[in-house]
């Protein structure tokens, strides 16, 4: 199966980082949009920006709830903003969108940061990504600007993209551009592929079939295979003549606040009506199921991976060539991944007494995970993925962040590595032929392309699906800084500048994180980084607790009861680049979104004073209603359960919505949103910002950016991924109190 948003290396949706998440194993790859015209009763005019008064924020008014959890009364005065749908919400959307449009667009620098910004994302190269090989042939997503969508293209092969094939362009079936890819699965013999389509980034998938051979619908649809909050899957049988998919609940079936859960398997045969879709797996599954499906080479068998929402575990399941279901791994069990080789044995990611990860492996007919056979044992690294091949097996491990890849025969001797530049991060591995492997790799300075691997001599190619850069990073140096928490743990920062900067804290700074679902925040490659280094700007990213860095251990000191290490881990990497010289308070700024939002968020209540400004993308603010949502339900396993009372005192402790004073000069902060975000309920980012107008005492400005017609960032037209990236560059610019472009000599290394 093959997904533009892989678990294998987490990309950011942000404009100055290729490396962030959602908040959950889903990552988007592209950024929410900008915000529609506002069109309501007007507000008064912003103040001029850097004048050093306060902005007139829209009169929001305060309607006192008062929840009560475990004998502690909490009031919230905002709780009325939730409501997405009232008439007077959507008017004070408006108003606090009209705001920020006067405030930003204001801006001396906008004008020269949009041209930049435009001329870069415009003359960025073809983006080949989600590769799947099947019938000989290669299917992958092909972003390619200016069209506003990614396409799924057939290629003969990775050296001659000339050839390719557009099977499936969403600007097609929507010339608005607001449709996207959300993930496809050819079958087994490259003649049919299965594309889940969604529009204005809901994630909301119905899946089509196409034919390879013509690029013409079946016919065959299935609605409601895919959503924002439990995914989507599908796997072919191995005849070709019919897949199994998730299939969520349709109109009726239940109420409508269960409608995103409940997901089941379902068989569709092709050339029949939807209706006749039948049932096959899933009554038992829990109701924040999240089900991927996978079928073996040789399509006798097809396996089910079922998440229990988004904490990192799950159950197993096999359908064997009877046609008979069966579960042979539980969540105690710890297994994260299973992979079949192409013998139709089962390879499986295990973490039980190995929070590292080691690989072991089943054969179909022998089930049971007390005698499974050990292939890899747990070493120093943490292993991500892995990948079977005719007479190897390929393991993909972090180390901390950046990547290695390593080879060994199938009964578990280690014969070397792959050679990898060093700070770099791959991010798929694809069978080719024999032994031979595909593998798409990135670092912070060169730009993802595909590479491959020769198993005959060891050597790797740069394939000609590679992406090229409209700039350059050879100025740019990356070192791996080791910071200090709170509680003494180490936490690896990769740091980014220009060769020779000097360590004299007058840099400006831009540091992010994400810390959560054991996400790894590895090296990736953004060509709008340019801006920022132009401006002498250093640009630093964290490995906090919570991520998959270090393995589940990790991963566990970060979630749950122990979330606030990561706020930990974070300022004690912001103390260690104010420490090292890198830059200063007034010179800092930080990024994050979604679990990044939430840990904006902590930082913002808990360290207001070290940073100067603050951007938010699609975050979690009210960490005490946030499970009331649909997507919320999902985050428990990761969160906690205000019906726990340990989780509830937890999350309350660092609730950043709760945690909002009055009379605090916050620094400057824009907040950024999607009306259709089904991961993260916009009510989060409106609650915050109005809580943060009435608390702050300076005169930074607080600002919402909430778009009408987007999401979480997933499906984001071309047009608006630029105005995005222009507001956040000119907002970040002009609280720093950095000129764009820079005048001569400006931005130089000091």
């Amino acid at each position: 199966m093959s997904r533009p948003h892989t678990t294998t290396a987490v990309t950011l949706a942000l404009p100055l980082l290729a490396a962030c998440s959602a908040p959950s194993p889903r990552p988007p790859e592209q950024p929410a949009a900008a915000p529609p015209a506002a069109a309501s009763s007007p507000s008064a005019a912003p103040a001029a920006p850097g004048s050093g008064a306060r902005l007139p924020y829209p009169e929001t008014a305060k309607r006192p709830v008062t929840n009560e959890y475990h004998g502690t009364r909490v009031v919230d005065e905002y709780q009325w903003l939730e409501s997405g749908s009232s008439p007077e919400v959507q008017r004070w959307i408006a108003d606090q969108n009209r705001l920020t449009r006067g405030y930003l667009d204001a801006l001396p620098l906008r004008a020269a940061v949009r041209a930049r910004v435009q001329e870069i994302l415009s003359a960025t190269s073809a983006n080949y990504f989600a590769l799947d090989e099947a019938g000989g042939q290669l299917f992958a997503l092909k972003a390619q600007p200016p069209k506003q969508q990614p396409s799924l293209v057939v290629l003969k092969s990775a050296s001659d993209p000339a050839a390719e094939r557009i099977l499936v362009d969403p600007e097609v079936v929507d010339p608005k551009g607001h449709t996207t890819i959300d993930w496809f699965v050819p079958s087994r013999d490259g003649k049919k592929v299965a594309v889940s389509m969604s529009e204005g980034g809901t994630e909301n998938g119905t899946v089509r079939v196409y034919d390879v051979a013509t690029g013409k619908e079946t016919g065959d649809t299935v609605p409601h295979a895919s959503s924002g909050t439990a995914g989507g899957s599908l796997a072919w049988s191995g005849d070709g003549k019919g897949f199994y998919f998730t299939r969520h609940p349709h109109p009726g079936e239940r109420p409508q606040e269960d409608m995103g859960f409940f997901q089941q398997i379902y068989f569709h045969k092709l050339g029949t009506p939807e209706k006749e879709d039948q049932y096959a797996l899933g009554k038992e599954f829990p109701r924040i199921a999240e089900v991927e499906l996978t079928t073996s080479e040789s399509g006798k068998l097809v396996h089910a991976s079922v998440q229990n929402g988004d904490g990192g575990e799950y159950w197993h399941y096999l359908l064997d060539a009877s046609g008979k279901w069966t579960r042979f791994a539980d969540l105690p069990d710890k297994i994260l991944r299973v992979r079949f080789g192409v013998d139709d044995r089962l390879y499986l990611l295990s973490r039980k007494d190995a929070p590292r990860g080691k690989v072991v492996r089943l054969a179909p007919g022998k089930l049971d995970l007390a005698q499974a056979e050990l292939v890899v044992p747990e070493g120093e690294a943490v292993i991500q993925d892995f990948l079977p091949t005719k007479t190897r097996l390929h393991v993909l491990d972090l180390l901390g962040g950046p990547s290695q890849v390593r080879v060994f025969d199938l009964k578990g001797k280690a014969l070397g590595e792959v050679p990898i530049p060093p700070i770099s991060s791959v991010r798929q591995l694809v069978r080719a032929a024999g032994d031979d492997v595909l593998f798409r790799g990135v670092s912070y300075t060169e730009p993802a392309a595909w590479y491959a691997y020769s198993a005959r001599d060891g050597k790797v190619t740069k394939t000609a699906l590679a992406m090229t850069a409209p700039v350059s990073y050879a100025d740019v140096e990356v070192t791996r800084e080791v910071c200090t928490s709170k509680d003494g743990t180490k936490v690896p920062v990769s740091v980014l500048r220009r060769k020779g900067t000097a360590l004299d804290g007058i840099a400006p700074a831009l540091l992010t994180g994400y810390g959560g679902y054991g996400v790894s925040l590895s090296p990736g490659f953004n060509p709008l980084w340019r801006l920022w280094f132009d401006e002498g700007g250093v640009l630093a990213v964290a490995n906090l607790r919570g991520g998959g860095e270090f393995g589940e251990a990790w991963h566990r000191g970060g979630n749950l009861l122990n979330k606030q290490n990561v706020f930990d881990d974070f300022a004690g990497c912001a103390r260690h680049l104010v420490d090292r010289r890198f830059t200063s308070p007034d010179r800092l700024a930080i990024l994050g979104g979604s679990n990044g939002g939430l840990l904006m968020g902590a930082q913002l209540t808990q360290h207001p004073e070290m940073y100067k400004a603050v951007v938010s993308h699609v975050g979690i603010y009210d960490m005490l209603r946030v499970e009331l949502t649909p997507n919320g339900a999902f985050n428990v396993t990761e969160f906690g359960t205000v019906k726990d009372p340990a989780q509830f005192k937890a999350l309350h402790g660092y609730s950043p919505y709760h945690h909002v004073k009055d009379g605090t000069a916050y620094p400057a902060t824009l907040f950024l949103t999607g009306a259709n975000d089904a991961r993260v309920d916009p009510f989060h980012s409106r609650k915050m910002a109005a809580r943060m107008q009435a608390a702050t005492s300076g005169a930074a400005p607080i600002l919402l950016r909430a778009s009408g017609s987007t999401g979480h960032g997933i499906g984001t037209p071309l047009s608006e991924q630029i105005e995005e990236q222009t507001d956040v560059f000119s907002f970040l610019f002009a609280q720093l109190g950095l000129d764009f472009p820079p005048a001569k000599g400006e931005g130089a290394p000091r």
